[in-house]
């Protein structure tokens, strides 16, 4: 896994938030899972966005409803064109979205589908644990958009991730060839795997393969023979 290449002690961490009881909350409990991290904060988009462009960050926590400015009103929308921006320029930047309004991730689709980093949201609902279920799939560059309500309006899958699943499961190749085959990198197989996976809300469990789950699953929905 991805993660399992970075050492905890090696993180890099930026939390945005405009509460700043809130920015504390956050890293009290990620500094419990990843005690040896550094952890960066910003309390605006201006903010974070100078905080991203001084260091290279290995994951980015960030509530969307943040001022643009300190002074100015926290809007949702401001966190949305930050998280945009932020996909843009960073295309393999490990993302969690922790807030209130992730509903209003539907109005950038396209954008998350794309994204090539871990993308994982995390309602401000939930528990600690789950919480940091979530960072962690995050940093194994895994992709879980669940709690966002309308993001899938039936099943919407992709051609190419109709053609790795053809690949992997009709003609029984590995990645490496899979890539061949398709003319890019493994790690955009990866990719595709990851955005197939949570389009089928298949995710990491303990004691299941998990790429078992998802050949099941794109048969259940006539993905796949």
């Amino acid at each position: 896994m991805k993660q399992a290449l970075i050492a905890k002690a090696l993180l890099k961490i930026l939390v945005i938030d405009d509460h700043e009881s809130v920015l504390g909350g956050t890293i009290e409990v990620l500094r419990k899972q990843y005690p040896d991290a550094e952890f960066i904060t910003a309390l605006t988009a201006t903010n974070a966005l100078d905080q991203l462009m001084r260091s290279q960050m290995d994951l980015v926590v960030m509530d969307l409803s943040i001022p643009e400015s300190l002074g100015e009103m926290a809007r949702p929308n401001t966190g949305l064109q930050l998280l945009r921006y932020f996909m843009k320029e960073y295309p393999n930047l490990n993302l969690v979205v922790q807030s209130a309004h992730v509903r209003t991730l539907v109005r950038i689709k396209p954008e998350i589908d794309a994204h090539k980093g871990g993308f994982t949201v995390a309602d401000k609902s939930l528990t600690s644990k789950e919480m940091l279920t979530r960072v962690d799939w995050a940093l194994q560059g895994l992709t879980h958009t669940k709690d966002i309500k309308g993001i899938y309006s039936g099943l919407e899958v992709r051609p190419e991730w109709l053609q790795v699943l053809n690949l992997a499961f009709c003609e029984g190749l590995q990645d490496k060839i899979i890539a061949d085959r398709m003319c890019v990198s493994e790690r955009m197989v990866r990719h595709y795997w990851s955005k197939l996976q949570d389009a089928l809300e298949v995710y990491p469990e303990d004691g299941k393969n998990i790429r078992i789950q998802t050949q099941m699953r794109a048969r259940e929905e006539g993905l796949i023979d």
